[in-house]
């Protein structure tokens, strides 16, 4: 029987990639969604990938969603938490809603949907979670200290819990992505663009089907010894 995979953000960009790679790796793939219904239609149209609305920065939605799925398609066996949002500023401009906004969507969501399954995966003595990190979460970003702070919390977070669910079956691991050409990415304007790329070592932008081959890498069966492992995809431009 396939295994069931949530994908946060799962609808746009880098989270399409990743729900498609699940998909075509043979996993029943469920894609969460914020906000753009009528984009999150087409993506189901598009892909057969059902999409479900809910706020993961909200607990009570994700576990209120989180249960409807399991009994729809069965347990969630694979979470990938990849749903994130940006509210740039420098902090003497930064208000405590654009920090809080950030710090609840980015990195509450992490606990919020990992609460919602680590009991199951407990149970079944089973579990893939994979985090969607940054490389501002480790190098930190000029205008960014509430993504920063939420990113590098996100790295923290993965170490502990992989700690925690290592003698019980289930894996946690963060990947790292660099600039990756996603919409987010091409509305920087084209001279800063050319800056940012000018840093990379390989001379480009990554590609989201490139951070989707790292999560499905790390969510397979055979990658139980890999855990609280950070995958740094980011074209050299940030070893760490």
């Amino acid at each position: 029987m396939a295994r069931v995979a949530l994908v946060t953000g799962g609808t746009r960009g880098i989270g399409e990639a990743i729900s498609l790679a699940l998909k075509a790796a043979g996993y029943k793939v469920v894609a969460n969604y914020g906000g753009n219904d009528e984009a999150a239609k087409a993506f189901t149209a598009r892909t057969g990938i059902p999409a479900v609305k809910f706020d993961v920065s909200d607990f009570e939605a994700v576990k209120a969603a989180v249960g409807a799925i399991a009994k729809e398609h069965g347990p969630v066996d694979v979470v990938v938490n990849n749903a994130g949002i940006t509210r740039d500023g420098t902090l003497h401009r930064m208000t405590r809603e654009a920090w809080q906004a950030v710090i609840d969507t980015n990195l509450g969501s992490c606990f919020n949907l990992c609460r919602a399954v680590i009991d199951s995966m407990r149970e079944r003595k089973f579990g893939r979670i994979v985090n969607i990190g940054s490389i501002n979460g480790q190098a930190g970003q000029y205008g960014q200290v509430n993504y920063a702070a939420a990113k590098s919390g996100i790295h923290g977070f993965t170490k502990a819990l992989a700690q925690e669910g290592a003698g019980v079956g289930i894996t946690v691991n963060a990947i790292a992505p660099g600039y990756i050409d996603t919409d987010m990415v091409r509305a920087v304007p084209a001279d800063v663009l050319e800056k940012i790329v000018a840093k990379i070592p390989v001379k480009r932008l990554g590609k989201a089907e490139e951070i989707a081959r790292g999560v499905v890498f790390l969510v397979a069966d055979e990658a139980g010894f890999i855990t609280g492992s950070t995958l740094s995809i980011n074209g050299g431009q940030h070893m760490y």
